[in-house]
Order: C-alpha cells, then sequence, then structure tokens
C-alpha cells in the first residue's frame, strides 16, 4: 500500500469496495449463486444485525440500502450483480456519518464484517475475479 492510499484510508469517512481495490480485503466478493438468492441472503443478514434499518431494496438494480443506527450513524448501500450463471458479485459502499474528518477505520470495518458474515452464509469463489471471468 503506498502512502497516498494510506493517508486516504485514514483521513477518510466512507469506504467502497471495488473490483481492483489496493487493500485485497475490501476488493468484489463473489459467490456461487443467482442473484436473486444472494440479495434475498444480504437482507436477511442485515435483518439479523442490531441497530441495522434497510431503508429500501431494489431487486430489480439489486440494490439494498440500510442504515446503522445504533454506535456510529451510517449509511450502507450494498450491490448484487449476477456477471454470469451461478456467480454473482456483492459490493457495498459505507458512509459514516460524522463531523469529523475521519471515521478512523470505522467504515472499512464494516465492509470487513459484512464480508465475513457474508463468506459464512453463502459459497464464497473469490475476490476481484472481473477480469479472470472468462477463465471459467
Amino acid at each position: 500500500m503506498g502512502i497516498m492510499q494510506t493517508f486516504k484510508r485514514i483521513f477518510s469517512t466512507n469506504t467502497e469496495t471495488s473490483e481492483k481495490h489496493y487493500d485485497e480485503k475490501l476488493q468484489t466478493h463473489y459467490y456461487k449463486s443467482t442473484k436473486d438468492k444472494v440479495l434475498k441472503e444480504v437482507e436477511a443478514m442485515f435483518n439479523q444485525r442490531s441497530g441495522f434499518t434497510v431503508s429500501s431494496v431494489s431487486e430489480e438494480h439489486g440494490e439494498i440500502i440500510v442504515r446503522i443506527d445504533k454506535g456510529k450513524k451510517a449509511l450502507i448501500v450494498g450491490t448484487v450483480i449476477m456477471v454470469k450463471p451461478f456467480r454473482t458479485a456483492v459490493d457495498f459502499s459505507v458512509s459514516t456519518d460524522t463531523f469529523l474528518f475521519t471515521d478512523f477505520g470505522y467504515s472499512s470495518k464494516v465492509v470487513q464484517s459484512l464480508y465475513k458474515d457474508l463468506n459464512k452464509r453463502l459459497t464464497f469463489v473469490g475476490t476481484g475475479l472481473g477480469e479472470k471471468l472468462s477463465d471459467f
């Protein structure tokens, strides 16, 4: 990780996962399932967590919006995309509601916790597989 990534990570109030994220823990996660099943499982995961409130679910767009009301306040947007049969990608964006210039890594910890829980619920295939999908 370079100096710029370290500063961005430290002085940030949001974390967003992506295909080519410099931190492997924050790369897009892929699961062996359909979009609808993954979206239902993500929604169930949020409903079972204390202090999390599902605000909106768009099955058509594969998006779920969740508020964290307990402890540090935050907004989570989860995106579920089926990239090929039984290969579904999940990304999260977490924005912390704070008056400071940093959330001290809270949003990153939330994302990592969500992926850890989801990996237990679904068949995890890997991270950052976007370019490698043609190999399957």
